[in-house]
Order: structure tokens, then sequence, then C-alpha cells
């Protein structure tokens, strides 16, 4: 029989505290446990929700990232368990980048940073997304415009040119994550950099920005001079 969060007294319950206090008032391993329900011979779900956790350096960010094969090598995670984690924590993702974007002013590198860090810092791969902005610099929309490997991400400078484009923007901004963790751009973020420049220039668009995101930290081309 598997261990039952039913025995635990009815005020430390996961599900009960949150009807009770809101999802606000539980932890990361309470909200976890929720989601895959119930736990193996060994532990309760809450036990299990902490083991995934600590795995992933208490990082709900990383966990979101974890491919669910990999979940799933974990003793009582199976494909129902890994799906249910993968699903709530993609719906989470989504939600955070589900703003109401033609009120999100662009202020600094910093905004943009607070917007990304959280979704690229983490990947395994390099991601390189498109911010489309107005003349207020509000954002129009935020875009993927690639997703490759650990090294490098092939980016076509006649589709951000074409999206600027349709969108009317007034202005681009461009971010991707270097997985390293360096910050520092290399050879072909320089290249990418001054083609997208000079393709936006002819459309009479300006490009404001490139920003890597590694780490914890950030480069910025405009911040650094380089723009």
């Amino acid at each position: 029989m598997a261990y039952s969060i039913k025995n635990w007294n009815e005020k430390e319950r996961p599900r009960e505290k949150l009807i009770k206090h809101g999802a606000e008032a539980l932890t990361d391993a309470e909200l976890i446990a929720i989601i895959i329900r119930s736990g193996d011979r060994k532990r309760d779900a809450v036990m299990m929700a902490r083991e995934l956790l600590n795995e992933n350096d208490g990082s709900l960010t990383q966990l979101i990232n974890e491919p669910a094969e990999k979940l799933m090598r974990n003793s009582g995670i199976g494909i129902t368990k890994a799906a249910s984690i993968k699903a709530a924590l993609e719906l989470g993702k989504r939600a955070g980048m589900d703003v109401d974007e033609k009120h999100e002013r662009i202020m600094s590198s910093d905004t943009v940073a607070g917007i990304f860090s959280p979704m690229l810092r983490h990947l395994k791969h390099e991601e390189f997304w498109a911010i489309f902005m107005d003349r207020s610099n509000r954002i129009i929309k935020k875009e993927k415009i690639s997703s490759g490997g650990t090294f490098s991400t092939v980016v076509d400078i006649k589709i951000v040119a074409k999206k600027a484009v349709d969108l009317l923007s007034n202005s681009v901004i461009v971010v991707h994550n270097h997985p390293s963790g360096n910050m520092n751009p290399g050879d072909l973020d320089k290249n990418i950099t001054k083609r997208l420049l000079s393709a936006l220039e002819m459309f009479e668009i300006r490009l404001l920005d490139h920003i890597i995101i590694a780490g914890k930290g950030y480069f910025s081309f405009a911040d650094s001079g380089i723009l």
C-alpha cells in the first residue's frame, strides 16, 4: 500500500490547506504533491515531490526543463505522474509569458533580463527570441525565432525583419541564452547583431539591443557600447 497523506492531520494536508488558505500558502513540494496525487510504498506524495526538487537544486525552473523521460527515472514516477508534472509546470511557464503585452514597457536591459532570465537561464539548448515594440517601447509581441543546440542556434535574419515589418514595429530587441554560462558574446553573436542592425535599418526599424542570458547574469550589447 502506498504512503497516504490521508493519514495526516487534516490541517496539514496540501489539498485542504490550498482550499482554506489559497495556493500561495503551500510550499513548492506541497503543490507538486497535489499534482502527482499519491506516493509509493516508501514515500508519500510530498516526500516524493521534495526528492524531485532536491535533484533539481530546489529550482522549479530547472524542473520545468527536465525531459519527462528523466523524471521517470525516479522511483515511483511513471508516465502519468511525469506527464502531469510537465503539463502543470508548462502551464505555469506559459502563464508567466501571457501578460498584457500592450501595457508592458521596456525601460532598460534589466527589464528584458527580468522577463527572459527565468525562462532561459536553465535551458540546456540555445533559444533566440525577439521583442517587437512600438514608438513608446511598449511590447507589441514577444516571439521565439529559433531553437537549437548546446552551442548555437540558426537565426534567419529575414524572418526577424519580416515579422518586425508585419507588426509595424518601431524597434526590436533580440535575446538569446548561453547554456555554458559564459555571457560574453562570440564572433557569431556579433555577426548576427551586425546583420540584424543592417537589415532592420532598411525599413527604418531600430535594433535597440541584443541581450545574452547566461546563468544568473546577462550581457547587453547596448550597455556595452557595441550597438
